[in-house]
């Protein structure tokens, strides 16, 4: 026990240090940066980077383990500068895949690339192969979804800061989703673990017919909020300060550029990347309030999440995965976020459920019944029970459904 214990103090002093404390939040935009070299270097090797980032990934959370350190910082431009990084970068590498997967000889993008990146698209896109597109496709996709809606999301949060606002409905107009700053916010944070609330996924429930419900419910409730808060401030709903009509202008601006950089098919391709990342929020959605409960008119606890420590997955997600802290108190930045070791736990990190979630369902449902029968005991209330009970003979799970 001992020597576990100075292990464990050994990890959290190295994550701690003066300078990895810092560093360490800086890896996605490093990724991005080691993406755009690699990934265009000729035929495989985006199949490659692809492969190797996902393993990377999970072998990560399941060999480096926890991290449920709390460190204090001083240096703050420092921790929010790799999420400001990341726009301009997960745009540029998202336009050399409209390019080399489009149909356009767009002769300035290429002259820009060649000249500030000594990158040749024109020989890059003869180059690549059919298992090479589609791993570009699901690369863009996940990254849109780690660099850009995640740190939107933690931006989003900042409604008195105009600045990180700004970069935050920026980062999620990649993926088309200003629905996302209005309803995450002041909807699911008041509705998490209630039945009208579209981001918490029941117990057993299909992650494909999730992401297509949460989806399309959280675009109409964000229109029911927005619509609200003009009505009662006597504002016309129609103009350029909606949140919402902006949203889809940034996002049609972002369109834009990829039908003049990759034509017609480019396009395509970027809209095809920004579907795949609004989808994989959705599963990253589906993961953390999985199976809870809560009773109308109570608070949202610690217990009303799935919590994680694991270290890759918190690195790379901006702490999103201390998701019981971030429920308690909304207004914490991403650094302020306590680990609640004793709140439940994911059993693996968030991306390495991500993947199991999306690829093998039938496991993940498994794995998870187990957490969800130690929640209704340890953690539920009697009124919670109740309706755990209730969902639980509802889903089809045969570990769920023993009396």
């Amino acid at each position: 026990m001992r020597q576990r214990s100075k292990k464990r103090s050994q990890r959290e002093d190295f994550w701690s240090n003066k300078y990895m404390k810092y560093l360490k939040y800086y890896i996605s935009t490093l990724t991005l940066i080691i993406a755009v070299h690699i990934c265009f270097l000729g035929e495989y090797y985006p199949m490659f980077f692809f492969v190797g980032f996902s393993l990377f990934i999970i072998l990560g959370d399941l060999m480096l383990k926890e991290d449920s350190t709390e460190t204090r910082y001083s240096k703050l431009y420092l921790l929010n500068l790799p999420m400001y990084l990341n726009f301009p970068l997960l745009t540029i590498i998202v336009l050399i895949t409209v390019f080399v997967l489009g149909d356009a000889p767009s002769d300035t993008f290429i002259n820009s690339m060649m000249t500030y990146l000594n990158v040749d698209l024109l020989e890059i896109r003869a180059s690549l192969n059919v298992v090479d597109a589609i791993s570009l496709v699901a690369l863009m996709g996940l990254f849109i979804g780690i660099m850009g809606t995640v740190p939107g999301h933690e931006l989003v949060h900042r409604k008195k800061n105009k600045f990180d606002m700004f970069m935050g409905n920026w980062l999620l107009a990649l993926s088309w989703d200003c629905a996302f700053a209005i309803e995450h916010v002041y909807g699911h944070h008041k509705r998490v673990g209630l039945p009208s609330d579209p981001a918490t996924a029941k117990r057993g429930e299909n992650i494909f017919a999730f992401i297509i419900r949460a989806s399309i419910k959280e675009h109409i409730d964000a229109w029911k909020i927005v619509i609200d808060q003009y009505e009662r401030r006597g504002k016309s709903l129609w103009s350029f300060n909606n949140i919402m009509i902006l949203g889809y202008l940034r996002s049609l601006a972002i369109t834009t550029i990829s039908l003049m950089v990759g034509g017609g098919k480019g396009m395509l391709i970027y809209l095809l990347c920004a579907f795949i990342a609004k989808a994989l929020l959705e599963v990253i959605n589906y993961t953390e309030h999985y199976g809870l409960i809560r009773i109308e008119g109570e608070p949202a606890m610690p217990h009303h999440s799935w919590n994680s420590n694991s270290i890759l997955s918190s690195i790379y997600l901006y702490n999103v995965t201390r998701h019981s802290s971030h429920h308690e108190k909304a207004s914490l930045r991403y650094w302020e976020l306590m680990s609640y070791r004793d709140a439940p736990m994911m059993p693996q990190g968030y991306l390495t459920m991500l993947y199991m979630a999306l690829f093998l369902p039938y496991f993940f449902h498994r794995m998870m019944a187990k957490k969800l029968i130690d929640w209704d005991e340890r953690y539920a209330t009697n009124e919670e029970r109740v309706l755990a009970q209730e969902q639980n003979n509802k889903s089809g799970i045969s570990i769920l459904t023993e009396p």
